[in-house]
């Protein structure tokens, strides 16, 4: 059996890609066994989930290039569809299955209509459109309290099975006991593995070459004969479906959805930089971006609280690498990756293949050749 038929024969094109998604899946796999702490499994739970977020985002982006602010609202349609569902008709498996088609037919309605109504609008304004619906649809949420539970949010329980009370085992597996949240933590680890397998098989489709066509030139597309307005609004509409699921794991693991946890600006923000730190352009560079965002976003406050301590004797390193002071650094951690990894980091990995099959047939000469004369036009 061909292996690379499970990834959509799209292969990594570098070993250490390889080994580098190899290692972030094994810690995911194992992180209830292997990681202690609420944290630790938290962030894991976050990497899975923006995996599959980012990558939807990336089908826009990367593969059909539409810049959408409102990639949030499809994302907290599909949070708050279950956790209103399953308030209204209790907390059951079934309940959770129609939670989930209300979010996703509704999604599909909306990216169908602003597809329909914006992307005849270019560049920018399409833009500045998603980002008033994203605004819209953040103030609809806090003011329909007597839905969405306004700025507070929703609680809701989910089906027993879920729930941190539930026991499968009545003896522990390798020292963990297997409850409720075990369980939802495997469940969103086999959500996200479908669902990204499943945008691979997407991106490498026929869909997906006419969607980077479309991206690379829009009018020679349109010239050969496939209708672009159609097929953008189908990549709207798609993504919009994998982010709404996105929303569901998300509530899934809270168990709570509001305004900030799935409708803010914020998240935008953090898909975006994920997307530019994993690379534009390829569903590997979203599970390799959330991984290495959101491990340096959980703990950069705690390794500088330890630097510290451990440096802050010296005049005025102290007050430089104060835990306050995170998002200074968090910034300029993404500067640094930006300069560094300027195509991401799938990017910078996928080039030394490339490289070396590009320059295997010059010779030692040609090579130096070219190196001198690089230094000359620098001099």
């Amino acid at each position: 059996m061909d292996w690379t038929r499970l990834i959509s024969r799209d292969r990594p094109g570098s070993r250490l890609l390889i080994i580098l998604l190899i290692a972030i899946i094994a810690v995911l796999l194992v992180a209830p066994f292997a990681l202690t702490g609420a944290k630790a499994i938290s962030i894991c739970v976050k990497i899975m989930i923006f995996a599959v977020l980012v990558a939807s985002f990336d089908l826009l982006l990367g593969y059909t290039g539409i810049v959408s602010f409102a990639h949030t609202v499809f994302f907290g349609i599909g949070a708050y569809g279950v956790g209103i569902t399953i308030i209204r008709l209790g907390a059951s498996w079934t309940s959770l299955a129609v939670g989930a088609s209300a979010a996703i037919v509704v999604s599909v309605l909306l990216a169908l209509v602003i597809g329909l109504f914006s992307l005849r609008v270019r560049a920018i304004f399409f833009s500045m459109i998603t980002l008033a619906l994203s605004a819209a649809a953040q103030t609809l949420a806090t003011q329909l309290s007597n839905l969405t539970g306004g700025e507070d949010g929703i609680i809701f329980r989910l089906p027993p099975a879920l729930m941190p009370s539930f026991r499968l085992l009545d003896t522990k597996v390798l020292g963990l006991t297997i409850d409720g949240k075990v369980i939802c933590y495997y469940f969103i680890f086999a959500m996200s593995i479908t669902f990204v397998l499943a945008l691979l098989r997407i991106v490498n489709s026929p869909f997906g070459r006419v969607l980077l066509a479309i991206r690379d030139n829009e009018f020679r597309a349109e010239a050969i004969g496939y209708p672009v307005f159609v097929f953008r609004t189908l990549s709207n509409v798609v993504a919009a479906v994998f982010a709404c699921l996105a929303g569901v794991m998300l509530s899934l693991w809270l168990r709570y959805t509001g305004p900030d946890a799935s409708l803010s600006f914020e998240i935008m923000l953090d898909i975006l930089m994920i997307v530019i730190i994993g690379g534009v352009g390829t569903v590997y560079g979203s599970i390799v971006g959330a991984a290495a965002f959101l491990v340096a976003q959980g703990y950069l406050q705690d390794l500088l609280k330890g630097a510290s301590a451990a440096l802050g004797s010296l005049p005025g390193i102290g007050q430089v690498l104060s835990p306050d002071r995170w998002m200074l650094w968090l910034g300029l951690l993404f500067i640094l990756a930006v300069y560094y990894f300027p195509t991401g980091i799938v990017g910078v990995l996928r080039r030394p293949a490339r490289r070396l099959d590009s320059s295997s047939k010059r010779s030692a000469k040609e090579r130096l050749s070219t190196v001198y004369r690089w230094m000359g036009r620098a001099r």
